[in-house]
């Protein structure tokens, strides 16, 4: 069974979405399982597990010695896993993140409130820093809610149609072409003939024509990877 540790002072936050549809069938089914550590359970000095910053600025940093005593809860394995820091800072993580991730054993992620949290916290326990996107959030809740559910996903057995995981954008630095469905008509706008054919040769090569005209209009970066992956292969 996958897991993932969440430290986190806002345990309420979760499960979120993590707890509906295919994702709380697959916790049920012994697939995955959330272990939620919550922070304020491990203060330091009167009751508090952040300070101000050496050197001034607004904002509370958690201590390390608060996460110190919370790491010490988990096992000598868990303690071993890939440890994920939240931060606008840190590399962007993508699909192939993802898989890696999905595959291990289980994964710990911290998620940071306020001004974050101490850089001894990251240096010591070799925390890796991954941002969602180019923006700013309140806290690492939600990015790890992201993260997690991108994992459950791909675990077997959770999708009814694996085949879905293998036509996903980004799996081969192409995003997905256009889907359609009943009725053929509607407002005026009709679905493509080719996949109203039925000829699977054809519809194939459609979607993938599809899928390469959409990259190289929407993510030119993405293109520049697939075709300079096609060079090597």
């Amino acid at each position: 069974m996958w897991q993932v540790n969440v430290f986190t002072i806002f345990p309420n936050a979760f499960p979120g979405s993590l707890g509906v549809s295919v994702l709380k069938k697959a916790a049920c089914q012994k697939k995955w399982n959330l272990k939620l550590i919550d922070l304020k359970k491990f203060p330091v000095k009167s009751d508090r597990i952040d300070a101000a910053p050496y050197g001034g600025g607004g904002g509370m940093i958690l201590s390390p010695r608060t996460f110190e005593q919370a790491f010490a809860a988990l096992s000598e394995n868990e303690r071993k896993w890939r440890k994920i820091y939240f931060s606008p800072r840190g590399r962007q993580i993508n699909q192939s993140d993802l898989h890696e991730i999905s595959d291990a054993p289980g994964v710990t992620m911290l998620c940071g409130r306020y001004e974050g949290v101490d850089q001894r916290i990251i240096d010591f326990y070799e925390m890796e820093e991954i941002s969602v996107g180019d923006f700013v959030l309140l806290g690492g809740e939600t990015a790890a809610m992201m993260i997690i559910e991108g994992c459950v996903r791909l675990l077997p057995g959770v999708l009814g149609n694996y085949n879905s995981i293998e036509e996903d954008s980004f799996q081969s630095h192409l995003l997905e072409y256009d889907q359609y469905t009943r009725p053929p008509v509607f407002n005026g706008l009709t679905v493509p003939k080719t996949l109203l054919s039925g000829n699977h040769r054809k519809i194939s090569e459609f979607k993938l024509c599809r899928s390469k005209e959409i990259t190289m209009k929407k993510r030119p970066d993405l293109w520049a990877k697939y075709v300079e992956r096609k060079i090597k292969s």
